[in-house]
């Protein structure tokens, strides 16, 4: 039996797992993913399954556009995926009629090459009443990449946005 629902403060740790074990996000500190749990709950999601967090997503409303939510990463452990969960995560967050005002638009970033990322929310979209994605450059490398020995090179995110056809 699985459950979603915003995550709660002790579950910062686990959204942090989740995406160490995931070898594919950027990585950032537990800190920040407590931080997710505590001050922008009502704009992420914790997926349990039988009682184990199995996924999340974590996002924020975008201070110049309120009904604006923008996603920033979406993970599920390996032994959840294929239940549908981060799809039903991110419809949670868009149905919920608790929080005002409601979402009009969603943005995320997503690379080139994660092509997982872009069937989810191209889905999405289409669960959303077939709302348009509009995809733009946004984070060029050079935005995101350290000049520094050893520094690991970071490619170019481009800027999905949809939102119901008007």
């Amino acid at each position: 039996m699985s459950l979603i629902r915003p995550p709660r403060i002790d579950e910062g740790i686990d959204l942090w797992r989740i995406a160490r074990d995931s070898q594919t996000l950027d990585l950032n500190s537990s800190y920040a993913y407590v931080l997710y749990a505590r001050d922008f709950a009502a704009t992420c999601r914790i997926a349990l399954v039988d009682g184990h967090p199995a996924g999340f997503v974590i996002g924020y409303r975008r201070p110049a556009d309120a009904s604006c939510l923008f996603i920033w990463q979406v993970a599920v452990d390996e032994n959840f995926r294929g239940l549908g969960l981060a799809g039903r995560m991110l419809d949670d967050l868009l149905h919920d009629d608790s929080v005002h005002p409601r979402v009009r638009t969603l943005q995320t970033t997503i690379t080139d090459d994660n092509v997982a990322s872009q069937q989810t929310f191209r889905s999405l979209a289409r669960r959303w009443g077939d709302a348009p994605v509009v995809v733009t450059p946004l984070f060029e490398s050079a935005h995101l990449s350290v000049d520094e020995p050893d520094a690991a090179h970071h490619e170019p995110e481009r800027l999905y946005e949809i939102g119901p056809p008007v």
